[in-house]
């Protein structure tokens, strides 16, 4: 009797767990979220943007969020579960953005100089220290970041290869990856330190730089350079090498 009892017992809790569980799932999933292709939706990730650049990722709260796109409060959570999710979108967007523009860029110039230029870009390196503070705080975009950083770096390092090899540059004088790594973590500490006001310095090393790479540029050019003649722009963003550089 008892042991009847005990099963009967267990049973009636096993279903009570099996409709309790089914009903958590379900008020889970009936959530709407609002379209991806929303006008509304793209208002909010600019919105997120141009307050994370301006005023630091610790300023980009669903009010501020909201009101500066002159919309209501509740809408960013109807298109968005979290803020996380709306930061990683805010970041897919602008690396899916960057490497259309890089790839078009490099099409048009495959120099040394304008991938300076590209790198020195100083809203791109604001945005990208930004995140970088946020990942420390946020696993998930943690892994964004470095995902589309292995990427990008992938697309800026066959740029500066080529550009190396087009001058006749070898990898052992001047190793592609080692180049790259000059020039964007330069450019980080150089918009890091504008953004605080120190600049002592800064202007003597631009110089130093672009002086450097105009020398570089003026050495013969390698027969059968293909620079110039790169993949034709508009590779899906998705799913070739890009995220930014970190």
């Amino acid at each position: 009797m008892l042991c009847t009892r005990s099963a009967l017992l267990g049973s009636c809790l096993a279903l009570q767990r099996s409709t309790w569980q089914r009903v958590r799932v379900a008020t889970t999933s009936s959530r709407r979220i609002g379209a991806q292709d929303s006008k509304t939706r793209a208002q909010l990730i600019d919105a997120a943007e141009a307050l994370l650049v301006e005023d630091g990722y610790a300023a980009v709260t669903s009010r501020r969020v909201a009101a500066r796109a002159g919309l209501k409060p509740q809408l960013v959570h109807y298109y968005f579960r979290t803020m996380d999710d709306l930061f990683l979108e805010v970041f897919r967007r602008s690396a899916d953005r960057n490497l259309v523009a890089f790839e078009q860029a490099i099409a048009l110039d495959g120099s040394l100089a304008n991938l300076w230029r590209l790198n020195a870009d100083p809203r791109g390196t604001a945005f990208t220290i930004e995140f970088v503070a946020l990942a420390n705080h946020r696993k998930a975009i943690r892994a964004e970041i470095a995902r589309d950083a292995e990427r990008f770096r992938a697309a800026q390092v066959e740029a500066i290869t080529e550009a190396l090899a087009s001058r006749g540059i070898p990898e052992s004088q001047l190793p592609p990856i080692v180049a790259l790594l000059v020039m964007t973590g330069l450019s980080q500490v150089l918009a890091l330190e504008d953004a605080l006001g120190v600049t002592a310095g800064h202007d003597t090393t631009r110089a130093f730089v672009e002086r450097t790479l105009a020398e570089l540029e003026r050495a013969p050019r390698s027969r059968g350079s293909t620079t110039g003649r790169r993949r034709q722009s508009g590779t899906s963003p998705r799913g070739s090498g890009k995220g930014r550089s970190v």
